[in-house]
């Protein structure tokens, strides 16, 4: 094989139409993107983009070759392409998300020079006409061409064009033993074993072809068409599960054929049903007949300045993913499909992928047969290169187009069409039997966007300023994107890449998330719940205190998250499951994401690391029906836990508190109220107002049965909160342990809320909590940029309610 990634590149800029000669060349990187040399180059600021989709690029390299006939390999052209080897050209592209095996023919010196064309009288060509024209995008265009719409919504996304080879190029001699086609199948059967179904189609191959799996093995039949297929069932196979409900196991797959040993990648036997719930008008998951509560967030892009796909730039994001107790991820139909790297590490930590295909809003020509032909292939092409992989939970059929249909005010026989009827259904079935197909998201009820059946984009609380209470009223039973706020980076973030103050400087506004065309910004509903939620007017702590304003703003988001996913995961609950918008920020400002451009956490992330737990208490004020205490245990083992509850005057004198001690099932959950710990009546939630309120917070502690290890806990503020500056004395202490770990080691006289950790070189592994008295609490540090932890962390301690920080070094 030769790699054309590993050859010298080089790139021109040139007028529509003109021809790759007596051009300016600079250095390229393939894969690649344009934006991204020319950053590279010095001619390129992704803070304000230039447009790239109104020029023609050039990109060309030379290589020697033994002569001779080979496959030409192109895993990712974006967008409008011509392939040139040696001044013939050999292929024509026009869409992003194909992939190409060429046969070619070599010299000893070889010229490769791929024109990527300027996409801009592509996206103004006319097509069919449109039943509704959406706002989400700069061009309806878009509906007519094959291409990532990352870099043209500009109220969240920077304009920075996806143009370029942006996925590896190789060349293979055409003799040479190659895998043409794959199909993997990994069953998990009802009695517990497991079920491998391969079926391949080989080039080259003399002998017989021999599956291995898990230990057994078995020699491939042949088919009419030429393929090789086999069923194996390996003795013993352990099952692979979310990692929030058991463990990821995988298994290697592997071919032996004419003495050569093929690896088809590594594979979990699994079994995944939609579960409608008892009334039929649900959506979730069930995993191996496990109800899974999917929780995680929407996820954009690693790296979108180069649109990388390589395994260093998801894991880290991914494993964050993973150590927030997130167990699901979704790819919107506004983003890219991602390389089978981000499948397979998935696979590896145990995380559930849904996958819409890349569809979104548009009213999609399918009565074009050639658009649909592209289709076809395109997501031949997507789910090949996932066979096997046990992540992939959901395809989806793509967002918001039944509801983008239905809010124009269409009947349902004109937004709801055969791309995501019969076509990609179809497709899906074909690919990926193995994986459930739901044709939008959103879709189900009376109107495809409303909450209560089916999968919904819930945004109730959140843009829609409803009161936290509605998560319950809305009835929601799969949220395929929810909660999308304005969260505010760390402080650290700011500083080095956004120091402006928060209000109305331009350069903090343009990375505030907007609907396009919108009179608000996503600013504006985080403002709402401060005041709502706190009680504190947003503008004039704007005005006077913009820094606490910021810190209140970091915590309010996380808050609201972390009481909205109490009243979805508790026992009771309709919902099955839901998703944030978004994961990861694209530019770094206040935006969606939960974590920053930088790759560092944001507060809300913290919040939902709380929120996510598999084992779980959290709480829900029910009025006169008292304080609702809900436990949760989604690992697979039975559990013994003490479960307290203490209330406090004055954030540390007791006034009442009791314990009991519970045996949760696995995969089980319990819900008690407070009078059965405390014993009597007692107003926790101060719903009777018999008197003066006697207690202003309520702490409740999942402990360890043996350890009495601190699992989880939660805090409800009958007042709600107060933020107001004590004089409490709060400790923190540095230790290493025997491996060289650094930990904090924290304690206080007097409940603190928000509890924050600063540091320039580390990172707390939990943040933004609320800190009860008479407890130590060790926090353990990471260490970051590279650093091997050998330098002693510095830095500070601070709450909401705290005067002053306490410092560490």
């Amino acid at each position: 094989m030769i790699d054309l990634s590993s050859e010298t590149w080089s790139l021109a800029i040139a007028e529509p139409g003109a021809s790759g000669q007596a051009l300016d060349f600079i250095p390229a990187k393939v894969p690649g993107t344009v934006a991204g040399a020319l950053f590279e180059a010095g001619h390129f600021d992704p803070d304000n983009p230039s447009p790239l989709h109104d020029k023609d690029v050039w990109y060309e390299t030379r290589f020697d070759a033994a002569p001779g006939h080979y496959r030409l390999q192109l895993d990712g052209l974006a967008t409008i392409a011509e392939v040139y080897l040696n001044d013939k050209q050999v292929l024509a592209s026009r869409n992003m998300f194909r992939t190409y095996d060429v046969p070619v023919d070599l010299s000893e010196k070889n010229r490769l020079q791929i024109c990527f064309r300027a996409l801009k009288p592509h996206l103004n060509s006319k097509g069919p006409r449109a039943r509704w024209k959406p706002q989400l995008a700069t061009s309806q265009g878009l509906r007519l061409v094959r291409t990532t719409l990352l870099g043209h919504m500009p109220g969240w996304c920077p304009e920075i064009h996806a143009v370029g080879p942006y996925r590896p190029i190789r060349l293979r001699k055409s003799d040479d033993l190659r895998v043409t086609k794959k199909r993997i199948l990994a069953d998990l059967l009802p009695d517990g074993s497991g079920a491998l179904t391969v079926t391949v189609k080989l080039d080259n191959a003399v002998g017989a072809a021999v599956l291995n799996c898990a230990g057994a093995s078995v020699e491939m039949t042949a088919l009419e068409d030429g393929s090789l297929s086999a069923t194996l069932r390996p003795e013993n196979v352990l099952s692979w599960m979310p990692h929030t409900h058991g463990k990821p196991v995988l298994y290697d797959v592997t071919l032996v054929v004419d003495g050569q040993h093929l690896s088809l990648g590594k594979t979990g036997f699994r079994c995944l049903e939609i579960d409608h719930g008892p009334d039929g008008k649900g959506f979730g998951l069930k995993v191996n007949g496990v109800s899974v509560f999917c929780r995680g967030a929407v996820w954009t892009n690693a790296d979108l300045l180069q649109l990388s796909g390589k395994a260093e730039t998801y894991r880290p994001l991914l494993e964050a993913a993973r150590d927030a107790g997130m167990n699901m991820l979704r790819i919107g139909g506004t983003m890219l499909y991602e390389t089978r790297a981000f499948f397979e590490i998935c696979d590896e930590l145990g995380l559930l992928v849904w996958q819409d295909f890349q569809f979104a809003n548009y009213d999609y020509p399918v009565k074009d047969e050639a658009f649909v032909e592209e289709v076809r292939a395109e997501v031949g092409d997507q789910l090949t290169d996932s066979q096997g992989c046990p992540s992939l939970a959901v395809l989806c059929g793509g967002s918001e187009i039944y509801q983008q249909g239905a809010m124009m005010g269409l009947p349902e026989n004109r937004w709801k069409g055969p791309l995501c009827e019969e076509v990609l259904p179809e497709l899906a079935s074909a690919f990926r039997p193995d994986v459930p197909y739901a044709s939008n998201s959103p879709f189900g009820g009376v109107l495809p966007f409303s909450p209560n059946e089916g999968i919904a984009h819930y945004y109730g609380v959140g843009a829609y300023l409803r009161p936290l209470e509605d998560a319950r009223r809305a009835n929601v039973r799969f949220a395929g994107e929810c909660l999308a706020f304005s969260n505010i980076p760390e402080q650290s973030s700011l500083d080095k890449a956004l120091p402006v103050k928060p209000g109305h400087d331009p350069r903090w506004k343009a990375r505030i998330p907007r609907d396009r065309g919108a009179g608000w910004d996503f600013e504006d509903v985080r403002d709402h719940y401060l005041k709502t939620l706190y009680g504190i007017e947003p503008i004039a702590l704007r005005y006077g205190d913009p820094d606490r304003y910021l810190d209140l703003g970091r915590a309010v988001t996380g808050d609201v998250m972390e009481q909205t996913f109490a009243e979805w995961r508790r026992k009771g609950s309709a919902c099955q499951g839901a998703l944030v918008w978004t994961y990861q920020d694209l530019a770094l400002g206040a935006g969606w994401g939960l974590i920053d451009s930088m790759g560092r956490p944001k507060p809300a992330y913290y919040a939902l690391k709380r929120a996510f737990r598999p084992l779980q208490v959290c709480l829900t004020d029910e009025g006169t029906n008292g304080l609702s205490i809900h436990i949760i245990n989604d690992l697979p083992e039975r559990k013994s836990v003490r479960l307290s509850l203490s209330c406090l005057r004055d954030g540390n004198l007791p006034v009442v508190s009791g314990q009991t001690e519970l045996t949760l099932e696995p995969h089980g959950a319990e819900a008690l109220n407070a009078v059965e710990l405390i014993g009597a009546f007692f107003d926790v939630t101060y719903a009777y107002r018999f008197g003066p309120l006697s207690h202003d917070v309520t702490v409740v502690q999942l402990l360890d049965g043996e350890t009495g290890e601190i699992l989880a806990d939660a805090f409800h503020f009958p007042a709600g909160y107060d933020f107001t500056r004590i004089a409490a004395t709060l400790s923190a202490e540095l230790l290493q342990n025997e491996q060289g770990d650094w930990s904090l080691e924290l304690e206080t006289d007097r409940l603190l809320k928000s509890v924050t950790i600063s540091s320039e070189a580390y990172l707390p592994l939990e943040n933004g909590f609320h800190l009860a008295p008479g407890a130590r609490r060790r926090i353990a540090l990471e260490a970051t940029n590279g650093d091997d932890g050998n330098a002693r962390p510095a830095g500070s301690v601070s709450a909401l309610n705290k005067a002053g920080a306490a410092r560490f070094s």
